[in-house]
This record gives C-alpha cells, sequence and structure tokens, in this order.
C-alpha cells in the first residue's frame, strides 16, 4: 500500500506516536441510548477524541466543539489537530493506527485524497447506518453523500466542506508594485492564466525581494482542480482504478502550468503546508496564493497565530477570482473508527460536526463552504463578509458555485499517488529535478505506486 520511499515518510510521521498517543480513543462507560441532538446521556462521563489536519484553523470546529461541549457535560470533545500535512504525515501515520487497531480518535477526518483507500477498508469503520445517520441523505449533495458509501454498501463517512477557489493576494505588496488592489480591478489583471504569470512577471520586476507566488505546487493543484472537470471529472485514475495520469490531459495541462510558472521565475519555491511556507505566510514572503474555501483559514489562522494576535495582517489581504473559473480541490469527511470504545456517541458527534449549524460555524470560523444544501442555500452564507480579509464578501465570491461544484473521482491510490507526483513538482521547483526530466519522472512514480 505504501512503497519505501512512502516509507520513510510515514516512519518520519510516526515520530508522532509519542508525542500524539495520547489523543487515542479514551473514556469509559455505556453508549447513550439515543444519538440525536443529545437527547440520551451515558450513565458516567466520557472523552471523544476528535483527530483532524490543516494549517490554520483547518476543519474549523473551535467554536462548533465548545458549543458541543457546552451542551453535553458527560460526552465531552477533545479536539486535536495533529499536522497540517495530510498526506505525508497525517494519513499514513492515521492508516498505522487504523491497521493495529488502536491510536485513532473516536471521531477522525478524511481528506478527499484518502476516501478512495477508504471505502475499500471498511474492516476499519463503524457502520454509521446502524445508529440512524442515513437519514441524513438529503442534507448532501448526492456526489459528496455516496463518496460516503464503502465498498459494502455502508454508510462510514459523512461530508464536512467543499472545495470552491480563489485567489488570496497581499493588498500591501500589490500597491507597493503599482498594481491595483481592489478585489475587482485585480481580478480584472487575469482573465486567463497567461495573463496571471503576465502580472507575476511585471509584480517581480517592481518587487524583487518578494516572489509573486507561494510555490509550483500549490498552482499545480489550483489548475488540476479546473481541468478536472472538463476531463471527465477524473484525475489520476480512472473510475475504474486504473492509472490515468500518462493520458489524462487534465494532468499534463496542470503540468505544463507548473512548467510555465517555474521558467517565469515567480515562485518563492515553499512546499505548501510545511513550516517554511507558513513563516513566508507571516513574512509577506509571496504576494498570491491558490485559495479554495478552506485555505482562507489556513492564512488567517497562520498569520494571527491560531487567533493570538488577531489583528495581524487584517486588512493587509483579500479576495479576487481565479482565472478560469472555479475548481472543486478539497473537502473532507468524518468517519468513525471500528476501534472506538463509543461508536454511538461518536457518530452523534461525526453528525452533529457534519449538520448545516456546525458547518455555518465552521465557515464563520475558517470559511470552510458547507457541503450540507441547507446551509449552502442559508442566509448566512449568502451575506457573509470576511473583516479580517479586508471585508470580502466571501458568501458573494463562493456561494454561487459551491452548489455546483463537480464531484471528483479520486481512486483507491490516490493519496500515495498525489504525494509521489507531487515531489516531482516540488523539485522541479527547487531545482533538484531538471524540468526536461520532469514529465517523465512524474509518470514513472505514478506508475510506480500504481504497480506497488
Amino acid at each position: 500500500m505504501i512503497d519505501k520511499r512512502r516509507g520513510r515518510l510515514a516512519a518520519a510521521a510516526a515520530v508522532m506516536v509519542t508525542a500524539l498517543g495520547a489523543t487515542a480513543a479514551c473514556g469509559g462507560g455505556e453508549p447513550a441510548a439515543t444519538t440525536g441532538g443529545g437527547s440520551g446521556a451515558p450513565a458516567e462521563k466520557i472523552t471523544l477524541t476528535l483527530q483532524t489536519f490543516g494549517g490554520g484553523t483547518n476543519f474549523g470546529y473551535k467554536a462548533a466543539v465548545e458549543k458541543w461541549n457546552n451542551e453535553h457535560p458527560n460526552v465531552q470533545v477533545k479536539y486535536s489537530n495533529l499536522t497540517p500535512d495530510f498526506e505525508n504525515q497525517y494519513w499514513p501515520q492515521m492508516l498505522n493506527w487504523l491497521q493495529a487497531g488502536k491510536g485513532a480518535g473516536d471521531v477522525i477526518g478524511i481528506d478527499e485524497a484518502g476516501m478512495g483507500l477508504a471505502k475499500a477498508r471498511p474492516q476499519f469503520f463503524t457502520d454509521l447506518g446502524q445508529y440512524g445517520l442515513r437519514s441524513r441523505q438529503a442534507d448532501f449533495p448526492a456526489w459528496k453523500w455516496e463518496n460516503g458509501v464503502n465498498t459494502e454498501g455502508k454508510l462510514f463517512a459523512l461530508g464536512t466542506d467543499v472545495g470552491g477557489m480563489s485567489v488570496c493576494y497581499r493588498k500591501d505588496l500589490f500597491e507597493k508594485a503599482g498594481l491595483p488592489s481592489d478585489r475587482a480591478k485585480v481580478s480584472e489583471l487575469w482573465p486567463t492564466w497567461d495573463d496571471f504569470i503576465k502580472t507575476g512577471q511585471d509584480f517581480q520586476k517592481k518587487v524583487p525581494d518578494v516572489k509573486f507566488l507561494d510555490g509550483l505546487n500549490t498552482w499545480f493543484n489550483v489548475a488540476l482542480s479546473q481541468e478536472t472537470a472538463k476531463n471527465g471529472n477524473v484525475s489520476y485514475y480512472d473510475k475504474q482504478n486504473n492509472l490515468i495520469v500518462e493520458t489524462n490531459p487534465a494532468v499534463k495541462t496542470a503540468f505544463d502550468f507548473a512548467v510555465k510558472v517555474n521558467e517565469a521565475g515567480i515562485s518563492a519555491k515553499l512546499r505548501n503546508f510545511q513550516d517554511p511556507w507558513l513563516a513566508g505566510m507571516r513574512k509577506g514572503a509571496f504576494a498570491t496564493l491558490g485559495c479554495p474555501g478552506w485555505m482562507l483559514g489556513v492564512v488567517q489562522g497562520t498569520v494571527t497565530e491560531d487567533g493570538k494576535n488577531p489583528d495581524a495582517g487584517k486588512g493587509q489581504w483579500d479576495v479576487a477570482a481565479v482565472p478560469g473559473g472555479s475548481g472543486n480541490w478539497g473537502g473532507s469527511w468524518l468517519a468513525v473508527p471500528k476501534q472506538t470504545k463509543h461508536p454511538k456517541e461518536a457518530a452523534e458527534l461525526a453528525s452533529y460536526l457534519t449538520g448545516p449549524e456546525a458547518q455555518l460555524l465552521a465557515f464563520k470560523e475558517g470559511g470552510n463552504l458547507p457541503s450540507t444544501i441547507p446551509a449552502q442555500e442559508s442566509p448566512e452564507l449568502a451575506g457573509a463578509e470576511n473583516e479580517w480579509f479586508s471585508g470580502a464578501p466571501i458568501g458573494e465570491i463562493f456561494g454561487p458555485s459551491v452548489k455546483t461544484l463537480p464531484p471528483i473521482f479520486l481512486g483507491e491510490k490516490h493519496s500515495q499517488t498525489k504525494a509521489e507526483v507531487e515531489n516531482v513538482i516540488l523539485g522541479m521547483d527547487d531545482g533538484s529535478i531538471p524540468v526536461s526530466q520532469g514529465w517523465t519522472r512524474f509518470i514513472g512514480e505514478a506508475k510506480k505506486v500504481a504497480d506497488g
């Protein structure tokens, strides 16, 4: 499942066991008799562990968890966000815990990249249908619901957020470069990706000590999320789980765009979700960032140091349109591992956190676009603004597209493949892999995973 090269990443992630081992499922007492709305209470006080991933405000669950804990004195939630990095740290470690039968939380987050594998491992997860959660089906778009149903036809996960796309940019740095900083005028700078690159080159001439964008990998993913929608809604694997990296135009177009960015010399060469990238965000090392809805929370949470300095960066950042239209990058699900000692309470918690109310709390906290239809249709979403992002009307920016985002098929080995091919993109960015060898290496790494 994880090749030798991936193995060293998983080994590094395994160090987390010592530091984070206390986040394993814990607590005592009998499960509740009922699961809806906290109407049933266990005989003893128990603690449920919620484990997620992501930078900044990550899943945006701080307020939602506080609300739950205030309303459920006998079922308290310990919330642990383990790491910003899903592919290289969180998911390899989580798979180790799931395989071992211990270590995983009572409720865990799973990124879209891991859902193909999770669906094919029903032995790891609780059947949420036995706790009445199939009644939630009407809340979700069909594709979001169906991706939480495993290969045995059982409901094992409920959807959290969806992707959407925008460009986050530093207004002050744009002004320094003599570019417009008003979001409408910024959006007009780049109707196409070629215009985007040209704007970056113009920026670079005026502000040579700051790079226009963070790194190739972020923007490769932005382009890929758009191109998959134009090419059958598939990326690395087709719907029969056959590797199609070499033949899918979506992948080659996104790769070629990354090459163009590299040749333009506008990248800060930072690997997304790693410490130098987070530090660069705080220090103003780059002026733009590809921003699906959830990325807004990463930016704000990173710059404000998870709210410790709430005014840090306030009004510096804004949100503009992305060239080429929207795309569906990201979105996650919550699942309940079978190893939990409290499956009923854990199922109730997963249902609560994926409900419209909690999803709107997460949207307000971190920009995570809700996946439930009632939340998508709510006035709270339509009229939402983000004061920290210069009052950006994020409901207006993301709202119209959130209901029509296409479902992207991600195969069983998508996460492992994604990690390896992105290492090639990162290698081209930092110069360790010659661009002339990039596409061959990209295909070769994908085949190693697919054949492994």
